[in-house]
């Protein structure tokens, strides 16, 4: 559920700090030393951090080009997926240039430089209110699914063993709540799903806008998984509140491979998830939409 997130330029621009003048603590030394190897003299513009977990990313600048470095930190888990994906997920997107270049990449030492991509977040911008935006959203993440997939027996169980562990870590999840969750896992069956390339975090805030065109940013969740899981983030916020924008999504999506039994399921690990990840980093606008999410999802729990 992670928001080591992208937000963007700011603006006006303070003036750019020298790399070793500013407080650069949150990295380690290896992470210093190869910044250090990799872009001699580099300029840090912008702390783009968001601070709820120990992921540090910076704007810096270096032989006239911007770029964006983000860092792990000891327990970070982010890193290694957010070079995966640029290894292998994100070709259909940077052949068109809707998704950062990677620049240099170092999976021990937890630490990523990409390609700087101009532009204005979405999740902060009238434009997440336009249908036109999300049908454009919804083309790009088609051609993210539409890459070689894979068929996985045991994706569900282990789902299924992730979301019960969700629910052992300290939560505000009320115990009834709890054994419901339980239950219905308890039941669900072992089926065979495609798995193709997902962003993990598909929503506005991991979009920019520049000349009318939505780019692609944040990559530390992605993964293999069932296409629809990318959907999922989108409907308990955007297409929550405004049909038309799941109508134009879907429109530039091509279909809607929402299928009922394993979307219901997506749904409550999403949910459980999204709750129990917000409570432990204390951002508590993220937690009550993960328990508004729990409440809608056992509303309808016909499935599974």
């Amino acid at each position: 559920m992670g928001r080591d997130t992208y937000p963007g330029p700011v603006s006006p621009e303070p003036e750019p700090t020298a790399g070793h003048a500013v407080d650069l603590a949150a990295l380690s030394s290896e992470q210093r030393d190869l910044l250090d190897a990799w872009m001699p003299g580099y300029v840090v513009e912008h702390d783009l951090s968001w601070g709820l977990i120990e992921t540090t990313v910076l704007q810096v600048r270096h032989g006239g080009d911007r770029f964006v470095v983000k860092a792990g930190g000891p327990t970070d888990r982010h890193i290694k997926r957010e070079l995966r994906a640029h290894r292998e997920f994100l070709g259909p997107w940077t052949a068109i240039g809707r998704a950062p270049r990677l620049v240099h990449g170092d999976a021990d030492a937890k630490l990523v430089v990409t390609g700087y991509l101009p532009g204005r977040l979405v999740e902060n911008d009238p434009t997440r209110l336009d249908p036109d935006t999300y049908r454009k959203a919804g083309e790009l993440l088609r051609l993210l699914h539409a890459q070689p997939g894979v068929i996985d027996d045991a994706y569900h169980p282990r789902e299924a063993t992730a979301s019960l562990a969700w629910l052992d870590r300290p939560n505000r999840i009320d115990p009834p709540t709890k054994e419901r969750l339980r239950a219905e896992i308890a039941s669900w069956t072992s089926d065979p799903v495609l798995l193709v390339p997902t962003h993990g975090d598909w929503q506005p805030r991991n979009w920019l806008i520049h000349d009318d065109e939505v780019f692609i940013i944040d990559f530390g969740r992605a993964d293999l998984r069932p296409a629809m899981t990318d959907f999922s983030r989108m409907a308990a916020k955007g297409f929550a509140h405004d049909k038309r924008l799941e109508s134009a999504f879907l429109d530039g999506y091509g279909s809607d491979p929402r299928e009922p039994v394993t979307w219901h399921r997506t749904r409550v690990r999403e949910a459980i998830g999204t709750a129990a990840w917000a409570y432990g980093v204390g951002d508590e606008d993220f937690e009550a939409l993960g328990h508004r999410m729990i409440a809608d999802v056992l509303a309808t729990s016909d499935y599974s």
